[in-house]
């Protein structure tokens, strides 16, 4: 078996990538309603508000980056964290 390249390394690494940022998401989101919520520093609830705006932005460049590979790979996410 040869080597991978790094465009196929990417089909199988980014759509994990992409998991990954929206799990992200959905968490920034929560505890910015949990501070909201809370009725604190209305600046924070912003702020993470900002940060889901921009998480959202970079997940929508990495599905257009793996749409230009050609898209995911059929292997599949056998990966381990390190």
């Amino acid at each position: 078996m040869s080597e991978k390249t790094g465009v196929e390394k990417l089909r199988i690494l980014l759509p994990h990538w992409i998991e990954h940022n929206n799990n992200h998401i959905a968490e920034f989101i929560k505890w910015r309603q949990v501070v909201a919520d809370e009725e604190a520093d209305r600046e924070v609830v912003e702020l993470l508000g900002k940060a889901v705006t921009a998480m959202e932005k970079s997940g929508k460049v990495l599905a257009e980056v793996l749409e230009k590979l050609g898209g995911s790979s059929q292997e599949g996410h056998h990966h381990h964290h390190h």
